[in-house]
């Protein structure tokens, strides 16, 4: 026997379903590579047209999805991760409209069409993507409800009526959902890790090589903000340390593996302290960044030998760090053989240059490592320039940059000056990091964003240790010292320059709030909610406890509206219902087929009632005989008669 056939969908109903899927799209779109993603947005317009009229022939769907895994692999190759599994689900949903034909193929499209919202949130949690999913899934709402009035072939209904239905839906669920997300005891820790991500995401790295900070210095989006409690640091004590690099391959700068299982060297700090907390946006890595210098690690993380900070776990998401720092005035120890070496390290034979410059230099200066550190920045200073146009160097970059290019970023000045050090006999190592950042007025916190990457220098001088030294600040300090305020004064308030940065102010500010209130609320946060009210800690089984009393009532609540959307909408009728069952209560329940005025008639010989002779003979009219009858009093004489008073009207 054949199965039975969905209905054929209309028209309205298809272009309902395909908005729905669209929406369910965006925020996933949205997350993935710009080129990737208008590939898939232009196949699912080019799709959802072309099979308008018929169900495309399959060699032509296999042939579509060959093309967007090629199009996947081109643009993030053979690496398995989040995002590519994302891009994979979009790329599926964008074909689906291809055997769009009947009510059970769109409720099966809107079905998948709700996954992709939920796969975005695996690669961003922001207001943006939230909003884009709510919206989806109101829309996906009411697409199904058009599909069910479609199916039971009624009208559909008016869009605010449909509105209010989709309301009393949100209405049901969202009490019992907050409840989960506020009070639901939350782990500390995961069950189970989150996939990599094919594609990384800008951030610190625990190496240095030519050009590989170019696309970190060209994206504006924030890496972290501060918040300090107390004194500010001022522009140039702003410097966020980072990685250390001390091995030189000569191209390519690395960590010592070595030091980041040693314990950080001794230090005797000035009397400055800074107190502040870090929202660390995520990068899928592990590096952190402090204030130079950071006093201790905090939970979560570790300190290495060169004062770096490495948290425990991939920051997949975003992360709070309470901190404090202070700057070195000098550092107890000397170097060990071991790192005294590690800090003079270089590659034999390469840039021979700079290795004859700097044995000049020492000559000169003889025992003054001092000296030299000034001759250099002099030289730095009065003949190199900053730009970010710099070609690839070649097998000695150092020598090209230092004596044929003399322009480049800190990239290239932070290279040259270690190597030229390391050559003069003084140990030195690059640092990286961050450097700058500007304050937000609203919400008076600071943004370091990814452009403010940067790395500087550090040289080893007697009696005083390590010095920070940055080449490139003596080239360009705007570049470093450089904040939103002066360029703000410098513009003038009325400047459509100045009003942009301002409302970027005000959408961060609000992207802060969206991260205090939502994203950092962790298993910690979640126990000290009720701190305010005198409660320091709630444990897991008192949250438990708390839970279950505001899942009973949202339960009570979802009941409740169950039951209001259950009555009669006629209130003259729901008011004739209910006053019948207050005689149901002393056994004169009316039955199912029983005439209104037959059963007044019954009720009035066993429980003498002239009102509720009159009542009834008020509520035919009105309801059967179409009479003009004052509605308004008839209401509300129905709803104050009760059968022990026997009130006439």
């Amino acid at each position: 026997m054949a199965e039975p056939t969905s209905p054929t969908l209309s028209p309205s109903a298809r272009h309902w379903t395909l908005a729905s899927a669209a929406l369910g799209l965006a925020p996933l779109l949205l997350q993935l590579p710009g080129l990737l993603a208008a590939i898939i947005a232009l196949v699912a317009l080019v799709t959802a047209a072309a099979a308008r009229q018929r169900v495309l022939p399959a060699v032509l769907r296999v042939a579509l999805v060959l093309c967007m895994l090629a199009a996947i692999y081109w643009q993030m190759g053979a690496r398995p991760g989040r995002d590519t599994g994302c891009a994979l689900l979009a790329a599926m949903l964008a074909l689906k409209s291809s055997e769009l034909r009947s009510l059970r193929d769109a409720r099966s499209m809107l079905g998948f069409a709700l996954f992709a919202p939920f796969a975005a949130f695996l690669l961003d949690q922001g207001p943006t993507t939230m909003a884009l999913a709510v919206l989806a899934a109101l829309t996906a709402l009411l697409t199904l409800q058009r599909l069910a009035h479609a199916e039971g072939q009624a009208p559909s209904p008016r869009l605010g009526s449909a509105l209010r239905g989709v309301g009393k839906l949100v209405a049901l669920g969202l009490p019992l959902a907050l409840a989960g997300f506020w009070l639901f005891p939350r782990l500390s820790e995961p069950l189970w890790g989150i996939p990599d991500r094919a594609v990384g995401t800008p951030g610190l790295s625990d190496h240095m090589e030519p050009g590989q900070w170019l696309d970190l210095m060209a994206d504006d989006a924030p890496a972290l903000r501060v918040q300090f409690f107390g004194a500010v640091p001022a522009a140039e004590q702003r410097y966020w340390r980072g990685p250390v690099m001390t091995r030189f391959d000569g191209r390519r700068w690395e960590q010592d593996d070595a030091s980041r299982h040693r314990s950080p060297a001794a230090v005797t700090h000035s009397a400055v302290r800074w107190d502040y907390q870090i929202d660390y946006e995520p990068t899928d890595r592990r590096q952190l960044v402090a204030l130079d210098l950071p006093l201790q690690a905090p939970a979560g993380s570790s300190l290495d030998g060169a004062h770096s900070l490495r948290s425990t776990a991939r920051l997949t998401t975003l992360t709070r760090w309470r901190l404090q720092s202070s700057p070195a005035a000098r550092y107890q120890d000397a170097l060990s053989p071991y790192q005294r070496q590690l800090a003079l390290q270089l590659p034999a034979g390469f840039n021979p240059r700079t290795a004859a410059l700097a044995r000049q230099w020492r000559s000169e200066a003889g025992s003054d490592d001092a000296a030299i550190v000034a001759r250099s920045l002099d030289w730095i200073r009065a003949r190199f320039a900053y730009t970010l146009e710099t070609p690839l160097p070649g097998r000695d970059g150092v020598d090209e940059f230092l004596f044929d290019q003399q322009a480049g970023f800190c990239e290239h000045f932070s290279s040259a000056f270690v190597v030229l050090m390391r050559n003069a006999g003084i140990p030195a190592r690059v640092v990286t990091g961050f450097a700058g950042g500007v304050r937000n007025p609203y919400g008076n916190y600071w943004v370091v964003r990814r452009m403010d990457a940067h790395a500087w220098a550090e040289v080893w001088l007697p009696q005083r240790g390590w010095v920070r030294v940055d080449p490139t600040a003596a080239v360009a300090p705007e570049r470093i010292y450089d904040t939103l305020e002066d360029r703000l004064q410098q513009g003038g308030a009325a400047t459509f320059q100045s009003r942009w940065l301002q409302l970027g102010q005000a959408s961060d500010w609000l992207r802060r709030g969206w991260n205090d209130l939502v994203l950092s609320f962790d298993a910690n946060r979640q126990q000290q909610m009720l701190r305010p009210l005198g409660i320091d800690k709630l444990e897991p089984s008192q949250l438990i406890a708390v839970f279950t009393v505001f899942a009973l009532a949202t339960l009570g609540w979802m009941a409740w509206l169950l039951s209001r959307g259950e009555r009669e909408r006629d209130p003259v009728l729901r008011a004739w219902h209910r006053l019948g069952r207050r005689y149901a209560k002393l056994g004169l329940a009316r039955d199912s087929a029983e005439p209104a005025g037959r059963w007044a008639q019954r009720v009035h010989q066993q429980r003498p009632d002239p009102a509720l002779l009159s009542l009834s003979s008020r509520f035919v009219l009105a309801r059967y005989a179409g009479a003009d009858v004052d509605l308004t009093s008839l209401l509300r004489d129905l709803r104050r008669h009760r059968p022990s008073s026997g009130a006439s009207p």
